[in-house]
């Protein structure tokens, strides 16, 4: 199914861009979700939501596939699949940024497939569904994100310049070095070089979220749509008892 979500962010595009293309800043802003490590290009985390009083954990990964700069589009794959084994979800997000008057349009369409318990709510529901997510995701990004990213003013002294007040004078022409310390800097030179640098996936050490309550986010859609079967079998307990007592 596809689904398209519009949302408008006060902050210049390519600020708008830089954030929104930096998964590490806004993961945290991201209902239900948990980034957990990243290596390379690629983004490894969970997603939890709760369909009544059953939680489910989909684990998965994310990869940008394409991000135009100069365009100010991104294309993002995500891949998940339910740690219990009934169900798995796979997406495909395009995002896009237009200037806006000083702030930033932004343009998403997802190619969502699903399967599981979360599939059971069909398009309407989920499309709802995602509106309210994307104002809680917008609500963050510019509450604990934008706010935080405001560059410092231009006449602001630099930090460095008292530096040159206080640094040594120059050593006499004749000063020679103390003996040894030649050859001991060198050893940790070389042994500085010699250090194995980590590989592996890099460890983000971010919050325990809270799933997403999905009957309680889409309560009113889901009201909708069960409100006109319930009336009729209603209607239909009424007749049958109606005939019972004739």
């Amino acid at each position: 199914m596809e689904l398209t979500n519009d949302f408008r962010v006060n902050a210049p595009v390519e600020e708008a861009w830089k954030v929104l293309t930096d998964v590490e800043r806004i993961a945290p802003c991201m209902p239900g979700a948990q980034l957990q490590e990243v290596e390379g290009d690629e983004y490894r985390g969970i997603v939890k939501v709760k369909v009544g009083p059953i939680t489910a954990q989909y684990k998965g990964t994310a990869t940008f596939v394409e991000k135009d700069d100069a365009g100010h589009r991104a294309v993002l794959r995500a891949d998940g699949r339910d740690t219990r084994g009934q169900g798995n979800a796979s997406a495909t997000i395009t995002a896009t940024l237009v200037d806006d008057g000083g702030g930033t349009k932004v343009s998403v369409v997802t190619d969502l497939t699903v399967t599981g318990k979360v599939a059971q709510f069909g398009r309407g529901v989920l499309a709802d569904v995602s509106g309210k997510l994307i104002n809680q995701f917008v609500q963050c990004l510019e509450s604990d994100v934008l706010a935080g990213s405001v560059p410092a003013a231009a006449d602001e002294p630099e930090a460095a310049a008292p530096a040159a007040e206080t640094a040594a004078p120059d050593e006499p022409s004749g000063a020679s070095t103390p003996a040894g310390t030649e050859a001991v800097t060198t050893a940790v030179a070389e042994e500085e070089a010699v250090i194995p640098q980590p590989t592996g996936p890099r460890r983000v050490d971010s919050p325990e979220p809270a799933p997403v309550d999905l009957l309680g986010t889409a309560g009113a859609p889901v009201a909708r749509r069960i409100g006109p079967i319930i009336g009729v079998l209603i209607v239909v307990l009424w007749l049958v008892r109606r005939r019972r007592r004739k």
